[in-house]
Parts: C-alpha cells; sequence; structure tokens
C-alpha cells in the first residue's frame, strides 16, 4: 500500500469513529513545520476544517499579516508587536483615557482609535457605532485568546479586514473561515438561520421583535446552524480559495 492510499484509508477510517479531527490535525501540523509558512495552504485548510484551538491565536496571526510567513522572524516580530503595544497603551495612561480598572476590551478601542487617528478629546465622549462593533468583536475575541497582545493585534487587524460592522455571536467555526478571508460563509449563515426559523421569523410583526429574536438563538441551534452553513458553503462554492 502507498503511502498517499494509507493516508486516505486512515483519513476514511478517522471519520468513520468520529476522530476525523486527529487527521486534520496532524496535516495542520505538517503545515506549521514549514520554514516558511504556506499562507495559502493555511487558507484553504481554515476554510475547509475547524481549528484546533491550540493553534488558533498562530494561525490567525500569520493569516492576518501580524506574523510574517518566515519562522525564524516570529520572536523579533513578537517582540516588536509587545514594545507598540506598551507604547499605545502608556501613552493612553499619560493622557488619562485608560486606568487599571479601565476594561480589557475598552482600553483595546482606546488603543484601536489612537493609532488610527480616531481619539475623541475626552473618554466621555459617547461611542460611535463602529466603536460599539469594535467592542462586540473585541469581548468575542477576548474568549478565544487569552494573551492580551495577542488578542489586541488580532482585534486590530479583524476589524480592518472585515471594514463594516459584524456581530459578536459568530461561533469559532465561522471566525477561521473569515480570519482566512472567506467572508462569503456570513451569508450562507444567515441563508441557514433564515430557513432554520423561517415560520418563526414570519410570525413576528416588526424589525424590532426579529432582531431581539436573531440576537437570542440558543447555542444548540447555533451550533447545528453553522453545521449546516458549512455544508452549503462547501457545496455552492467548491474548493475554497484565498479570494472566496
Amino acid at each position: 500500500m502507498t503511502e498517499d492510499s494509507q493516508r486516505n484509508f486512515r483519513s476514511v477510517y478517522y471519520e468513520k469513529v468520529g476522530f476525523r479531527g486527529v487527521e486534520e490535525k496532524k496535516s495542520l501540523e505538517i503545515l506549521l513545520k514549514d520554514d516558511r509558512l504556506d499562507i495559502e495552504k493555511l487558507c484553504t485548510f481554515s476554510q475547509r476544517f475547524p481549528l484546533p484551538s491550540m493553534y488558533r491565536a498562530l494561525v490567525w496571526k500569520v493569516l492576518l499579516g501580524i506574523l510574517p510567513p518566515h519562522h525564524e522572524s516570529h520572536a523579533q516580530v513578537t517582540q516588536y508587536r509587545k514594545e507598540q503595544y506598551s507604547d499605545v497603551l502608556r501613552a493612553l495612561r499619560v493622557v488619562r483615557f485608560v486606568s487599571d480598572v479601565t476594561p480589557q476590551v475598552e482600553v483595546y478601542l482606546r488603543m484601536y482609535q489612537l493609532e488610527s487617528g480616531k481619539l475623541p478629546r475626552s473618554p466621555s465622549f459617547p461611542l460611535e457605532p463602529e466603536d460599539e462593533v469594535f467592542l462586540a468583536i473585541a469581548k468575542a475575541m477576548e474568549e478565544m485568546v487569552e494573551d492580551s497582545v495577542d488578542c489586541y493585534w488580532i482585534v486590530r487587524c479583524f476589524v480592518n479586514q472585515l471594514n463594516n460592522k459584524y456581530r459578536d455571536s459568530l461561533p469559532q467555526l465561522v471566525w477561521d473561515k473569515v480570519v482566512s478571508g472567506s467572508c462569503k460563509i456570513l451569508v450562507f449563515v444567515a441563508v441557514e438561520i433564515l430557513l432554520t426559523f423561517k415560520i418563526k421569523v414570519m410570525a413576528l410583526n416588526s424589525a424590532e421583535k426579529i432582531t431581539k429574536f436573531l440576537e437570542n438563538i440558543p447555542q444548540d441551534s447555533s451550533d447545528a446552524i453553522v453545521s449546516k452553513a458549512i455544508d452549503l458553503w462547501h457545496k455552492h462554492c467548491g474548493t475554497p480559495v484565498h479570494s472566496a
């Protein structure tokens, strides 16, 4: 039996016994061992399979351009990111925009505003709609990324990549697809939500009621919706590519 046929046999076996993720994890580890990480292959992997949580932050940082593809540069660039984070945070403390009691997601927002030239004249000024979007993304990301420096950079680059309003309720499987460059997945999530709750949504008689209903979809339903949406996405979009 050739190496390829053995690999295919293992893949089929793992999938049948419910351990498909074992083979996927091994495939990702092989990709991450390359001296120069292949961005296209990482994008394709992220769009086809869920990322193991232990590698999610690393893959996201590479895909978002926070880290370069070359492994040998990671330590130096990581140090640079930490220093920039500290410098911006120190500046905000000096002008008294943040303090030790400021919620971490608000710290991220003020850092983003300062770096993008949008810091208001006073921290008491009301937040803009785009600020609320940033906070929503930051709150969701904070649950997935433990390190504060990594979290800020991922949120910052994620917001820049999306450049539009985004909700904080998408499961990690969908975030993997969006970070890797395939925003089309959001269309299929929306379609599957409407297909799943068509009767209930049609019974509602105002936009406010529909919005409230969609904001409170149970977690167990969300997981099923995402799985079906990904299946639809694969079916209609074919093999994922970076530009999808």
